[in-house]
Formats: structure tokens, C-alpha cells, sequence
């Protein structure tokens, strides 16, 4: 297995800033990238976000990594992960293949990730503020995470990301 093998999941609700963290994080680390939001529409051109697709979105996310930290590869995981039954799935892929695991939460001020996602054009996240709305409803408490607040400007983000990486 390789030194480099590692398993990030970045996490948090929709306009936090978890891409712009997880793609820092993937560049630091020579990693590959994968977000739930682009892997939903390669496996459902039209989502229509049902548990089922969301089942079988992270299942595929979850493969994704095993083959990565298998070839001794490291593996960022960008998505929402607000379940933390997932989260945990997450940490059992790195576990069974001996790697280690970083849960890190991105965090932001709701008024300033709303206006992200209004913003927002040609991403491929769907999150609209009412998803937003009902995802902050719905996120499952995490123990002690690492957290990066992605509320201020962009510099002190990837200054954030440096040190954690």
C-alpha cells in the first residue's frame, strides 16, 4: 500500500464552499476528486433526488474509493454526507484497506451560502435554497469534526486547507 493512500471526505450543506475545499484538498494531496453531485448524473442524467438515486449514488461514490485506496491511490469524496451512516461507511472503506480517513466539515454562514447558491451557474450541484433549508434541517450531528469555515474569502480558505493538508 502506498505512503499516499488516504481517504478525505469533505462535508457539509449545499453553498458552504465543500468543491472549492475538496478541490484544494484533491491538488494537495495528488488526489482524484469525486463528487456525489457529478457521479448522481453520470448514473441519473435527470435526477429527480429520490433516496433510491441517493442510495445508489453514494454506493457508487463508496466503489469509486475502495478501487482508488486499493491501487494505493489517494481519494478526496466531495458531498453533502449529512447521514451519518455514511460518513461512517466512509471511514469503514479506509479501515478495511488500512488508510487513513479525514471527515472534514465545511462550514459557512447560512446567509452568505445562500447567496452563493443564487449565484451559482453551470455547477453541477442542483441545491437550491430550499434544498439548502431542508438539508440544514436534516444534517446528523458529527463528533469533533475538522472544520474549515469557508465564510470569508477565498485566501483564508486554502490557507485553512495548507495546514490541514
Amino acid at each position: 500500500m502506498s505512503d499516499s493512500a488516504r481517504l478525505v471526505v469533505v462535508c457539509g450543506l449545499p453553498g458552504a464552499g465543500k468543491t472549492t475545499v475538496a478541490e484544494a484538498a484533491a491538488d494537495r494531496l495528488g488526489a482524484t476528486l469525486v463528487r456525489t453531485d457529478v457521479v448522481r448524473k453520470e448514473l441519473f442524467p435527470e435526477p429527480t433526488y429520490t433516496d433510491e438515486e441517493s442510495r445508489r449514488t453514494y454506493e457508487a461514490v463508496f466503489e469509486r474509493a475502495g478501487a482508488a485506496l486499493a491501487a494505493g491511490e489517494p481519494i478526496v469524496l466531495d458531498g453533502t454526507f449529512r447521514r451519518a451512516d455514511r460518513r461512517d461507511r466512509a471511514r469503514a472503506v479506509a479501515d478495511d484497506r488500512g488508510v487513513p480517513f479525514r471527515l472534514v466539515r465545511v462550514t459557512c454562514e447560512e446567509a452568505v451560502a445562500k447567496s452563493r447558491i443564487r449565484a451559482r451557474e453551470g455547477d453541477a450541484s442542483d441545491a437550491d435554497v430550499a434544498v439548502y433549508d431542508r438539508l440544514r434541517e436534516e444534517f446528523e450531528p458529527i463528533d469533533d469534526p475538522v472544520v474549515v469555515d469557508n465564510t470569508g474569502d477565498l485566501a483564508g480558505t486554502l490557507a485553512r486547507v495548507r495546514e490541514l493538508f
